[in-house]
């Protein structure tokens, strides 16, 4: 029998029950280089993520606006191109991916995992390399 902490937790959700996640991967991919560019609200990307992972993404935008504070730079939208999204499934209703952009000034790797998480994917990890 189930606890009732274990039925509101986040139930795990089968990779047969969710939808193809590259379409995801590209949008949480531009989201997040815009709310580092100061050009989004990161509360706009706020349902796709973990909580922990929330929590880490808003303390690297707010490492972002500090230099781009301490520059003297006005936020402006990020210019890229994704390259390639390469997905790996190590788990049922899990993937992990890395979507290769390439901007104006260097071409960058966004690691992401998914988890499917109560019938949608959320974001348990990002990050930009």
């Amino acid at each position: 029998m189930m606890t009732l902490q274990e039925y509101f937790a986040p139930q795990p959700t089968p990779a047969s029950d969710l939808p193809n996640p590259e379409p995801l991967l590209r949008s949480l991919t531009q989201g997040v280089l815009e709310v580092f560019a100061g050009v989004r609200e990161i509360d706009q990307l706020a349902r796709w993520f973990s909580e922990e992972a929330f929590r880490r993404l808003g303390a690297r935008a707010n490492l972002s606006a500090r230099a781009r504070s301490a520059r003297g730079t006005a936020p402006a939208r990020p210019v890229f191109d994704v390259l390639s999204i390469h997905e790996t499934t190590p788990a049922d209703g899990i993937v992990e991916a890395v979507v290769v952009v390439a901007g104006p000034g260097r071409t960058r790797a966004v690691a992401i995992r998914l988890e499917g998480l109560d019938h949608r994917w959320r974001a348990t990890s990002f990050a930009v390399l």
